[in-house]
This record gives structure tokens, sequence and C-alpha cells, in this order.
């Protein structure tokens, strides 16, 4: 009986549709755990790169000589070096114009950094729509690969004169699976979901912060030289 009901040999013997829900579940499932890998991942690189930048940032070097450097690695930067980047260069492309009105030159900066901050966020949250959908789905497609073969066990049982618990459990145990494997795919994601949001909410909000502290900078050296502009004088 124990080697008869092992998942291995109730799949086998399951019928076509139940087997196929269950290998879609399983492929889901791989899927899920390979986005929520390397979601980790990603958001420790961005937390550490936006880290690195932020004390570079507040030890008193020229925004210059900053912005030429995060020119230089904004491919291999993070987040909010490449929003100080799009202000920094909206800024000096604005007072190379000889725009004197500090309103549209702040304006300006705010706003390049506002589209840059959307598109970080964007990136962000590449995956998360995907680990919704698995969180929310896979318990209905695990409960419809029960419901069709828990139908497709009675109907096999309606042939028989007498029914026993011994005809009854292999096809109810080989339907139960397809629910516990869409639980299985549906929990990991629902709490890596819930965690990637709470993370980049913490990621938006600090580098929010950190484009009004650039900006009350900017508001601060508008009218004076460029080259002399200085996160020391904050």
């Amino acid at each position: 009986m124990t080697q008869d009901l092992s998942i291995v040999q109730l799949m086998l013997n399951a019928s076509f549709v139940v087997q196929a829900v269950v290998a879609l579940l399983v492929v889901v499932s791989v899927v899920s755990w390979a986005a929520i890998f390397r979601k980790t991942f990603a958001l420790k690189r961005v937390r550490a790169h936006n880290e690195d930048f932020e004390r570079e940032f507040w030890s008193g070097s020229n925004l210059n000589e900053l912005y030429a450097a995060a020119a230089q690695s904004a491919r291999h930067g993070g987040p909010m070096e490449r929003i100080f980047a799009s202000g920094m260069r909206e800024y000096q492309k604005l007072r190379e114009r000889r725009i004197s009105d500090h309103g549209a030159l702040l304006d300006g900066a705010r706003r390049a950094m506002r589209a840059a901050f959307q598109r970080e966020l964007d990136a962000l949250e590449t995956n998360l729509s995907f680990l919704a959908s698995v969180g929310s789905v896979s318990p209905y497609v695990g409960l419809f690969g029960t419901v069709w073969g828990i139908m497709h066990a009675f109907t096999g049982l309606a042939a028989l004169t007498q029914v026993t618990l011994a005809t009854v459990a292999p096809g109810i145990a080989e339907a139960l699976v397809a629910t516990a494997i869409g639980l299985f795919a549906a929990i990991p994601a629902v709490v890596a979901y819930n965690r990637f949001a709470h993370d980049i909410d913490r990621v938006a909000t600090r580098m929010e912060t950190f484009m009004e502290e650039f900006s009350n900078i900017l508001h601060r050296n508008i009218g004076g030289p460029a080259s002399a502009v200085s996160t020391t004088t904050y």
C-alpha cells in the first residue's frame, strides 16, 4: 500500500489532465524560485551600490567630479547614482544655455531625476507581477487538477459493484497531489512577493529622500559658479 500510494506512483497512474496540471505547476514553481533568487541578489546589489554612493556623496566631494565618475560607470552603478547623474546632467545643460531662472533650473533637474527614478523603479519591480500571479493562480490550478482527478476516480468507481477504501484511496490521493503542488508553488511566491514589495518600497523611499536632499543642495548653490557646487555646502 505504501509503495502504491507514493507520489511518483500516483502521478504515473493519474489521468492525463492531472499529470499535465502537476507538470505545469512544477515548471511554474521552478521558474518562480529562479525569479526569487535573481530578485534577492539584485536587491542586495542595489542596496550595496546605493549605500556606497551615498557614503561618497556625503563625504564632501565636488558634485562635478561625482557626476563625471557616475557618467563613466552608468551601467555598473546603482539606481541612486544614475538618478543623481540624470539630475546633474539636466542642471548643467540648463546652466550652459544661460538660463537665469532659478525655478526653471531646479524644476528641470527635478523632472530629470523623477524620470530616472521611475525607470529605476520599473526595473526593480521586474518579475513581481509574475510572483503575484503564481501566488494567486497556482492554488486554483491545483484545485482544478484535484476536481478533475476526483471526477475521474468516481467515474471509474461507477463500474464497480463493491467499493472499499482500498479502491477509493488511490484515485483521491492522486487528485489531492495536484492541490498540494499548487500550494507548494503558491506559498513561496506570496511570501517572496510581500518581502520584495516591502524592500522595494524602502529603496524607493530612500531614493526619493535623496532626490529631495540633492534638490536642496542645488537650490542653495544656484547662482554660484558650477565648478564650486559641493555637498559640503549643505
